[in-house]
């Protein structure tokens, strides 16, 4: 069973929560409920948390997606689909992709597509070849336009 706890008890943990590692509302919420807080409580606590600059969505967002692109490699697409899960607003998902570095971006497709057609090297058939590679790409996130043209130009 959970423990229940006041809001007064509430605040400090969910400081501590948010202090170590970026958080998105929806997941602060969700942690606000696991204390057995109410809808109303919740509220206040996460804005409290907001004012005193423990939260703050678009620095998550933007974190999230740097972080997810350096460590994962995912694209923008990718990226963009789990920020929407996590119940980010569109305004904070727009800055957080946009501050993705393009020639790094370009760099890691690159490097993603080699690594791929290494692995591809005893597949014979093209077209099959060409379908795993995209397929690889897409499932990583990134944009469809970006896929087809570097696997036409492999």
């Amino acid at each position: 069973m959970q423990q229940q706890f006041t809001p007064q008890q509430s605040l400090p943990k969910a400081k501590y929560y948010c202090s170590y590692q970026e958080r998105c509302h929806s997941e602060v919420k969700e942690k606000l409920y696991g204390f057995g807080l109410n809808k109303n409580e919740s509220d206040q606590i996460i804005s409290t948390l907001i004012e005193e600059n423990y939260l703050n969505e678009e620095r998550f967002a933007i974190m999230y997606a740097e972080g997810h692109f350096r460590t994962k490699h995912w694209g923008r697409v990718k990226i963009k689909y789990e920020l929407k899960k996590k119940m980010v607003s569109d305004y904070c998902i727009k800055k957080a992709l946009s501050s993705l570095d393009d020639t790094a971006y370009a760099k890691t497709l690159e490097r993603l597509t080699a690594l791929k057609l290494k692995t591809l090297k005893s597949e014979k058939n093209l077209f099959v070849r060409k379908r795993k590679l995209q397929d690889h790409l897409l499932q990583k996130g990134f944009e469809s336009d970006l896929v087809r043209e570097i696997v036409n130009k492999n």
